[in-house]
């Protein structure tokens, strides 16, 4: 008796060819992973808690920062002296008008006040602006196109009063439009464009 015998019903059946054995498991195609394996990721994925990469602020862009901090201090020390001189400029301002024997003193005391008054609001808008230019510059390391914008008006502003004021002879006036000019330059070209829109992680 022959096992191999194909007519012989008691012999081992023939194997099929491509077929695993009779009590083997099947083997896994090549390439696929294999029972109890965890499928591996189709794209590489970054580590968890590992920060995406960090963008740094042009030089250009610091420039402005500092620029703006400068006009920021000198406005605040202006303003701060605006309001500081308002009293003595209403006790000159009182002391040209007593001469004038055609103003009474209760009139020359209300023109007084009024001049210091309006010297004290100037004062007060100037240290607005020099808080503006203050905040804008802190807000520029983590701000976004917001604070863009900020800076460019800011700078706007600056440029259209130091024309005035050159125009009306003051030569210092120079300095703050050089600056203003400078700022928006540096804030509105590429270098501030890449910043100011960076991907945040």
């Amino acid at each position: 008796m022959s096992f191999g015998d194909p007519n012989n019903p008691y012999g081992q059946p023939p194997q099929q060819p491509g077929q695993p054995g009779y009590g083997y498991p099947q083997q896994q195609p090549p390439g696929q992973p294999g029972y109890g394996y965890p499928t591996p990721p189709a794209f590489p994925q970054q580590p968890y808690g590992q920060p995406g990469p960090v963008a740094v602020m042009p030089g250009s862009v610091k420039a402005a920062r500092v620029m703006l901090f400068v006009l920021g201090g000198f406005q605040a020390l202006g303003g701060l002296l605006m309001m500081i001189a308002s009293a003595w400029f209403a006790e000159m301002f009182e002391d040209v008008i007593a001469d004038d024997p055609s103003i009474s003193a209760e009139d020359a005391d209300t023109v007084a006040g009024i001049g210091a008054g309006v010297m004290i609001f100037f004062g007060v808008i100037v240290l607005a602006f020099a808080f503006w230019a203050i905040f804008t510059g802190v807000k520029m390391a983590t701000g976004r196109g917001g604070v863009r914008v900020s800076a460019i008006v800011y700078a706007s502003f600056v440029t259209l009063f130091s024309v005035l004021n050159l125009v009306t002879g003051n030569p210092f006036a120079l300095f703050s439009l050089i600056l203003g000019i400078l700022i928006i330059v540096f804030c509105a070209n590429k270098n501030g464009s890449y910043w100011f829109n960076r991907p945040t992680y």
